[in-house]
């Protein structure tokens, strides 16, 4: 009977994350001058007649949208609402945000099946993690494919009409790789999903950079990382652009929804396309961590309110040992790490130990969440997971403390 009142408990707790299911849009502030953007830095791939024809003629429509900050902020995802009810002006919208600060596309891969598909059939679909695959995990290229491959492949499995857009936004860093003649690792990998499920892009960072060097814009104007209004609003226009054109000449008067095409098989057989959360309370603890919402008030650092009323499963020194059955390809966990994270040693069927230090870059002044996978390479089956709080000999930053919200198995 605990056991069960925890688990009722943890999947509450998932709920109150802080995702807004099904939401009316915010008002964006306008931008004071119109935003300018030019034809060739979004890019149109496969059909949007599926949202068109929901929108049109069931006179409802469901569009979300996942990402990191920039997706939660009041930024372009209210600018996307406020131009798309203008536009079906007898349409019933409602929308999704499913954006939660500082999450990567591995992170958003894990979340895709409570944050979004669990909200009901999207018609449009809008994914933003180029910026946080990028400055906040540092992706490597096969990450940020297996990343953005795992919302593709399982939203579409899911939800075969549904029509989807991804956006590249931009850092300083990526505009100095553009410059250089390169492409930044996160917008390689997206790219590659996307050319390979025919998927639209919006390329704002290209956008960005080429206005910046033909000196039509400067990084004040746009707004930073996160954009201001004109930032927000040249985001917008590029997102108009690209469903003008596809939307350019009038469905068929007997025209019906169709299935977007599945490649047959992935990329990259170990994406996150079957990745989902497990519940803390599953696990079996041997000793030291504990279920239960953490005294924040005595921890050092900032706190995210969508957080700290979250039961979570946590471990305050090292020596802590639990055990996790699961089933699937990889298994992680979604965490808060914060200036006093520790190290987990992990080892999956008994086999050879990996040590992933929880500690962020950004932990030093806030409690940040991540998702870190202990193994992604794993043959398909059943597996038993050992996880230890460990020290580290020399280590300069962190502490002992693990703070689990969710495992993410795929």
């Amino acid at each position: 009977m605990l056991a069960k009142r925890l688990i009722r408990r943890v999947s509450l707790s998932v709920i109150c994350l802080g995702v807004c299911s099904i939401v009316a849009a915010a008002k964006a502030p306008p931008a004071k001058t119109p935003a300018t953007v030019g034809d060739s830095n979004f890019h149109l791939r496969g059909a949007f007649d599926n949202s068109r024809i929901q929108f049109t003629r069931g006179k409802t429509g469901h569009v979300a949208f996942i990402g990191g900050s920039i997706t939660e902020m009041n930024g372009y995802r209210p600018m996307v609402c406020s131009m798309l009810t203008k536009r079906f002006g007898d349409t019933k919208f409602t929308f999704t945000d499913a954006g939660i600060s500082s999450t990567c596309s591995t992170t958003g891969a894990g979340r895709l099946a409570s944050d979004v598909l669990s909200k009901g059939p999207a018609d449009l679909f809008f994914i933003e993690f180029a910026v946080n695959d990028d400055q906040d995990a540092g992706h490597k290229l096969r990450e940020c494919i297996r990343g953005m491959e795992g919302i593709i492949r399982h939203g579409r499995t899911c939800n075969p009409n549904m029509d989807i857009v991804i956006t590249y936004f931009v850092n300083p860093g990526m505009i100095k790789t553009i410059d250089a003649g390169k492409n930044p690792i996160p917008m390689t990998g997206h790219k590659k999903v996307a050319e390979y499920y025919s998927i639209s892009t919006i390329d704002l960072a290209r956008e960005v950079a080429g206005q910046i060097k033909a000196k039509t814009l400067t990084w004040k104007k746009f707004g930073g990382v996160h954009p201001g209004p004109y930032g927000n609003a040249m985001c917008t226009k590029m997102i108009e652009k690209l469903l003008d054109k596809a939307w350019a000449k009038p469905p068929a008067s007997g025209a019906k929804k169709t299935a977007h095409k599945m490649p047959a098989k992935p990329i990259d057989d170990h994406s996150y396309f079957d990745a989902r959360f497990i519940a803390p309370a599953k696990a079996k603890v041997k000793s030291g961590w504990k279920l239960g919402v953490p005294d924040w008030k005595s921890l050092k650092g900032g706190k995210r309110g969508r957080f700290t009323k979250v039961e979570m499963i946590s471990a305050d020194d090292t020596g802590a040992e639990l055990t996790l059955e699961f089933t699937g390809k990889g298994i992680g966990a979604y965490v808060i790490a914060g200036p006093d994270a520790g190290v987990l040693e992990a080892i999956v069927d008994g086999g050879k130990p990996v040590t992933v230090d929880l500690y962020h870059r950004y932990s030093r002044g806030l409690h940040y969440p991540r998702t870190v996978m202990f193994d992604a390479d794993l043959k398909a089956g059943k597996h038993i997971l050992k996880l230890k709080t460990v020290a580290i000999e020399n280590r300069k930053q962190g502490g002992p403390a693990a703070r689990i919200l969710q495992f993410v198995a795929n």
